[in-house]
């Protein structure tokens, strides 16, 4: 908890002006630890940011993983590959094989889940999107998004306060990426650059590259990471920053 502020206030404001200016110097120092604890580059809440990070994005998923009533080899496997994505120390793959089983069990609480990460996250909107993604990659790896995680899923946007139509958007764009991944193609085709960016084969080339560097810069490594993501996770921001180019390349070549 926060009490410089407070006790430097009280200090001085009592030796300019009494009891009465300590009283008043406790408040404004009161407001000034308050606005310290939501400093975006405050190192001890961005290292609370991370911590809740990693553990929802792992619970959350293992919850996902049984949305349709048993958790498939496949899901496993996509869990596995997030964490050998990140380059996980032997314990921190511990950590991680612990929040999905927590996840998986029946008392987790969701929602009280969701209100934890998103208080942690703050208003850091790329983050949260972020967090959105991964869900979806692990939902979508055996080949189908089916009823139940398409629910679940789109009750934790509402949670997260993400609207119905971003949801939509992200679900098309993890969709032609999961494609790509399972047909193991070098490129993107020209059907999912488009949807991997966002946009119908009927935009602009200015409405292609507003999306492009939309896009760039909501998922860059480094400004995720300051904002809480957690250092582990770069690799995967890095990869998604690669997938986005190569869309955008793909249709700059169709357009030639």
């Amino acid at each position: 908890m926060r009490w410089t502020g407070k006790l430097l206030g009280g200090v001085f404001g009592y030796m300019t002006f009494g009891t009465f200016g300590a009283l008043l110097g406790i408040y404004i120092g009161h407001k000034f630890d308050l606005g310290m604890a939501g400093n975006p580059f405050d190192p001890e809440r961005q290292q609370r940011t991370k911590k809740t990070f990693f553990k929802s994005t792992f619970a959350v998923m293992g919850h996902i993983a049984k949305a349709d009533g048993q958790v498939s080899q496949e899901e496993i496997q996509m869990a596995k590959r997030v964490m050998a994505q990140m380059e996980l120390s032997a314990e921190m793959q511990k950590e991680a094989i612990g929040q999905f089983n927590r996840g998986k069990s029946a008392d987790f609480d969701l929602d009280a889940e969701l209100d934890e990460f998103k208080h942690a996250c703050q208003r850091h909107k790329n983050l949260v999107r972020m967090f959105i993604e991964v869900q979806l990659q692990a939902a979508f790896a055996d080949g189908v998004l089916d009823d139940a995680e398409d629910k679940m899923l789109l009750h934790i946007c509402g949670r997260l306060g993400i609207p119905s139509f971003a949801y939509e958007q992200l679900k098309r764009m993890l969709g032609a990426s999961q494609r790509r991944g399972t047909h193991q193609q070098s490129r993107s085709t020209p059907e999912e650059a488009y949807a991997i960016l966002g946009v119908n084969e009927s935009a602009t080339d200015a409405e292609v590259k507003k999306a492009y560097r939309r896009l760039i810069s909501q998922h860059h490594p480094d400004k995720l990471v300051s904002k809480g993501l957690p250092d582990e996770m770069m690799k995967i921001a890095k990869e998604k920053t690669q997938e986005i180019t190569e869309a955008y390349d793909t249709i700059r070549e169709l357009r030639k």
